[in-house]
């Protein structure tokens, strides 16, 4: 499997901004999908993770309140919605998925076997 992240940018304080994750060579639907992000000399975060099902997402913390994990099996892509941008957003987001028929929206890197190549995110003040 695949995986293409799209729709970063160059945004200000404020705005909303939706990323998409296509997958190719293969379907996702029995697949835990997530959404990374990694700032300059950070360490690589989880942003929101969603099971098969839609159901029981996991967010973190950073963005919770400001984010929409969703996911539409039939095109083979998960998106990220996130509203009311701040600067310290600014990363660059990895979309990312466990292998098949593992359950759990784990927030460790680790356990999540399928890494596109992230698309950054700049959030100007």
């Amino acid at each position: 499997v695949q995986l293409q992240a799209s729709g970063g940018g160059l945004v200000q304080a404020g705005d909303s901004l939706r990323l998409s994750c296509t997958a190719s060579g293969g379907t996702i639907s029995r697949n835990v999908m997530g959404w990374f992000r990694q700032a300059p000399g950070k360490e690589r975060m989880l942003v929101a993770a969603i099971p098969w099902s839609g159901s029981r997402r996991n967010y973190a913390d950073s963005l919770k309140g400001r984010s929409t994990i969703s996911r539409d099996n039939a095109k083979n892509t998960v998106y990220l919605q996130m509203n009311n941008l701040k600067p310290e957003d600014t990363a660059i987001y990895y979309c990312t998925a466990r292998r098949a028929n593992l359950n759990g929206v784990s927030s460790s890197p680790g356990d999540y076997y399928y890494w596109g190549q992230g698309t950054q995110v700049t959030v100007s003040s």
